[in-house]
């Protein structure tokens, strides 16, 4: 398999994904930091995070996977959400919330 289609395959074989930079437990970075705090506070169980600092090809690929620059990457039944940022106005909306439940359903 290629980079996309391993990248396809994780976003689609599982409900939430994160790419991240370290782990939920070490990240590597703020922003990653942020995103975990966030799907935290959303109450989010079942969370597939993948470190793309341990494989320089998904660094690279994700970015070109969702046509944006930057990591972390969130990804809801298969579905690009968005960066820290993004999630951050998502949350204080109560809209990740809700699309974090309708995953889980």
């Amino acid at each position: 398999m290629d980079t996309q289609e391993i990248i396809r395959s994780q976003v689609t074989a599982n409900p939430v994904v994160l790419y991240m930079k370290g782990s939920p437990k070490f990240p590597q970075c703020g922003f990653s930091g942020l995103a975990i705090q966030i799907l935290q506070a959303c109450g989010v169980q079942d969370l597939v995070a993948i470190d793309v600092l341990a494989d320089p090809a998904i660094r690279e690929g994700i970015k070109q996977y969702a046509n944006w620059p930057t990591i972390p990457q969130l990804y809801i039944k298969g579905e690009f959400v968005g960066g820290a940022d993004i999630m951050r106005d998502l949350y204080q909306q109560g809209e990740l919330q809700k699309m974090l439940q309708d995953a889980a359903a």
